[in-house]
């Protein structure tokens, strides 16, 4: 219903325009003026409009900032997150300073030399000194993100530290399905051809290093302060691991391995304290029960639990359009101290892949 009322405030909005303009053009018929035909009494309107508009359009930018900056994700959970969002900042306050200059000189321009009967524009063909300006600042800024860029994908993407842990984070339409190296550090081989009903990672049950593998859906557990490596397969097609809050992403990739390593550095307890998140989810809250009291049950778009309030929660997901179902490929990803990490993997039992001898025969061809 919300739907439509709003497709039907776009067509009376675009008509309403329309009728408008229909008056404006049958006033200026009565005045005996043609409507194509434009004045300096016209052009000074448009000037002073021009002017009214940098004040109403910066007005609206600062309303934009002050009320969604708050909604954007919270502190960094990552070491090099803290890098990423310097950059991140450093990147906006170039095209916040840019954009502010150029508006302000196109719409004060648009004010000041309106057209006027007999003023003729200086025509300026080239000018080596400008065009020097404009090429070499541009250059020595984008050269500066480039390096600061570059330093901080090498430093994900670089080999990880022998100690750090090693998980296998497994995509296909339309779930994640992870896998700790267990006790020896070490993921156990793999093989598509090894793929069964009850083997849906298609692991291999005579590599002796995939003897401790430990395999988990739906929900992971990671230890604060301690370096991960994750490496990631796909099974069908190009997904992409996005882990929001530590500021990392990578392809998944049939056929290949990808792979990045970053350190956790806050747990989901004390992120859950965080000032800033606990306003934002107050928000979030506030919007699901109202969307809920409007809703009502029955509804399609209304599950059972809708109107329940949420809490902050690290989670995996998939940032490619990899298919209908896309939308559901999540996976809650819990930061622990190092005790209760040690707790909640200790209850996890390795998983041992019983492949048939006849597809141990085909993986070994």
């Amino acid at each position: 219903m919300i739907k439509i009322l709003v497709y039907v405030a776009i067509i009376l909005t675009a008509l309403a325009i329309g009728y408008l303009v229909r008056v404006f053009e049958l006033a200026s018929s009565l005045k005996g003026k043609k409507p194509e035909e434009i004045t300096d009494k016209d052009n000074r309107l448009q000037s002073r409009l021009m002017l009214l508009f940098l004040f109403v359009f910066f007005a609206f930018t600062i309303w934009n900032l002050k009320s969604f900056i708050p909604k954007m994700l919270p502190i960094s959970a990552s070491e090099h997150g803290v890098t990423i969002d310097w950059l991140f900042n450093f990147n906006m306050a170039i095209i916040f300073f840019v954009f502010t200059i150029t508006h302000i000189a196109l719409f004060y321009f648009a004010y000041k030399y309106y057209g006027r009967k007999g003023n003729v524009a200086t025509f300026l063909a080239h000018d080596n000194k400008l065009e020097m300006i404009w090429t070499v600042i541009p250059a020595i800024v984008l050269a500066i993100i480039i390096i600061f860029g570059l330093k901080s994908w090498n430093k994900i993407t670089q080999p990880a530290d022998p100690n750090s842990m090693v998980v296998e984070i497994y995509a296909k339409q339309f779930d994640w399905t992870a896998r700790f190296s267990g006790a020896d550090n070490k993921l156990g081989e793999a093989n598509y051809k090894l793929i069964t009903a009850t083997n849906d990672l298609g692991l291999d049950s005579t590599s002796a290093e995939g003897q401790d593998d430990i395999i988990v859906k739906n929900e992971i557990h990671l230890p604060v302060g301690k370096e991960v490596e994750f490496k990631f397969r796909s099974r069908d097609v190009i997904h992409s691991a996005f882990f929001p809050h530590f500021r990392a992403q990578m392809n998944v990739v049939p056929g290949m391995t990808t792979m990045f390593h970053f350190t956790p550095t806050i747990t989901t307890a004390d992120m859950r304290k965080n000032a800033e998140v606990i306003e934002q989810y107050k928000g979030i809250n506030a919007v699901r029960a109202k969307r809920a009291s409007i809703i009502g049950n029955g509804h399609n778009d209304f599950k059972p639990g809708d109107e329940k309030p949420v809490t902050f929660d690290y989670i995996l997901l998939c940032n490619k359009i990899c298919g209908n179902s896309h939308y559901n490929m999540q996976m809650t990803i819990v930061i622990d101290s190092e005790e209760d990490y040690k707790k909640w993997i200790a209850s996890k039992k390795p998983f041992y892949a019983k492949a048939a001898p006849e597809a141990k025969a085909v993986a070994q061809k």
